[in-house]
């Protein structure tokens, strides 16, 4: 299993894949959470690497999944934001009127953090 993690000052996404790719958490946590939430997950999923976004306040986060006793490889964020977005309306369509304004031009009503930390998995692994 890989961890994925979109750092940031008041959120992080946090995603677990399988190697093929396949989901099995992903969510928004706050970001003082978050060495909690790396330590109860690597006790639950067995985790072969952290997958960690070199953006906003990696460096934190980098040395919260150390503390927890896991390695990690750094993947570039870049345009990542942008392909959340896309992602986002592909898996929740936009209804009523929303549905003829393009998603390009919409904002998701909800962070696309844990999409990002999904997105940073599948790069690592060449997937997607």
């Amino acid at each position: 299993m890989f961890m994925g993690i979109d750092p940031g000052r008041d959120k992080c996404g946090v995603a677990i894949l399988t190697a093929t790719g396949e989901i099995k958490f992903q969510r928004v946590i706050s970001t003082e959470e978050l060495d909690v939430a790396i330590k109860n997950l690597a006790a639950e999923f067995e985790i072969e690497k952290v997958i960690l976004g070199d953006g906003t306040t990696h460096k934190a986060a980098a040395k919260k999944i150390s503390a927890a006793g896991l390695t990690f490889e750094l993947v570039d964020e870049k345009h990542t934001t942008e392909e959340a977005r896309r992602e986002f309306w592909k898996k929740n369509p936009p209804s009523g009127w929303r549905k003829f304004l393009p998603t390009s031009m919409q904002v998701p009503p909800e962070p696309v953090d844990a999409i990002v930390a999904e997105i940073l998995v599948k790069r690592f692994l060449h997937i997607g």
